[in-house]
């Protein structure tokens, strides 16, 4: 058994006192399994995925000035994919499961995988959600946002700040020695409180050296998920996909990617990849504007 001023077991050279003990103790808790250690990142791949993050939330930074009134989203992945290479990374969609582009780009109804298209042109009141992930030395960092173009209808601006607040909310519950399912016990309740829905059909997920890893993050309750306790060291992405009506989506039948709502509504998400630390959670890939003004989400008044 492991004593109190040994090396501790996570492998950060602190002693088992200074690290993992407190945490350790609240997780006695016979209810809910802890999580695998396989799971957790050790120190050095903690470094890769804080880098591979910053490199994330620079790229959705360098986009946000193009997604305006005019553009083709063809043009926003073509943007993205020059950028990503001029600076040595590699786009992570691009060829991923035969997936034709390095970004997503979901407008108005489509749930998420939108495929861009020159023909796709952004206007005026349209919501749009760009989803970027990049491999960086091996390392995966994923983000998405939801932007306004213009002035839009009240209802889409609605959706889209209780989209926001569902990301703050999840990462806020996100914290050591907490059930994974509180993400979704703090993202559903307040998104049905605000008249809408919470997507059930995809999740977030564990993240790596690996796209999608291990586990799942539901941001739906769900009394049949398998619980475990978050630990120090655990990577995954909280990005929950809000539906202006029902929860219900259909996948296009012709490209087999894109989603949309089954009942037309409008739809919206936000993506961070956190990290569970001893104190708290970090979210690694802030863009440079959200560090700036000390927020999670780029959104006027949040």
């Amino acid at each position: 058994m492991i004593q109190r001023n040994d090396p501790c077991w996570c492998g950060s050279g602190k002693k088992y006192k200074k690290c993992h003990l407190t945490i350790d103790a609240r997780l006695q808790t016979p209810a809910i399994k802890r999580a695998n250690p396989r799971w957790i990142k050790t120190p050095r791949e903690i470094d890769g995925m804080r880098r591979a993050g910053r490199f994330n939330g620079r790229l959705m930074d360098y986009i946000r000035a193009f997604v305006v009134a005019g553009v083709s989203t063809e043009r926003l992945d073509q943007l993205v994919y020059a950028y990503t290479l001029d600076h040595g990374h590699k786009p992570a969609c691009l060829g991923y499961h035969g997936y034709p582009k390095s970004i997503c780009t979901s407008v108005n109804n489509v749930v998420c995988h939108g495929i861009p298209s020159a023909t796709e042109i952004l206007k005026e009141g349209d919501i749009v959600n760009i989803d970027c992930t990049t491999i960086v030395d091996g390392f995966y960092g994923d983000s998405s946002e939801t932007f306004m173009i213009g002035a839009v209808a009240p209802a889409a601006r609605n959706l889209v700040g209780v989209t926001a607040q569902a990301l703050i909310k999840g990462i806020a519950a996100a914290r050591p020695g907490a059930a994974i399912q509180a993400v979704a016990q703090s993202i559903e309740p307040y998104v049905e409180s605000q008249g809408c829905s919470v997507v059930q059909q995809y999740t977030g997920h564990g993240i790596g050296k690996s796209f999608h890893e291990y586990f799942s993050v539901y941001h739906h309750i769900d009394p049949d998920f398998k619980d475990f306790m978050l630990m120090p060291g655990l990577t995954f992405t909280i990005e929950p996909m809000i539906n202006q009506g029902r929860f219900e989506v259909a996948t296009d039948s012709v490209d087999k990617w894109t989603a949309r709502t089954k009942d037309g509504s409008l739809s919206a998400q936000f993506e961070h990849t956190v990290l569970v630390t001893a104190e708290g959670c970090e979210a690694l890939t802030l863009t440079p504007s959200q560090i700036a003004a000390g927020k999670i989400v780029c959104l006027e008044g949040m």
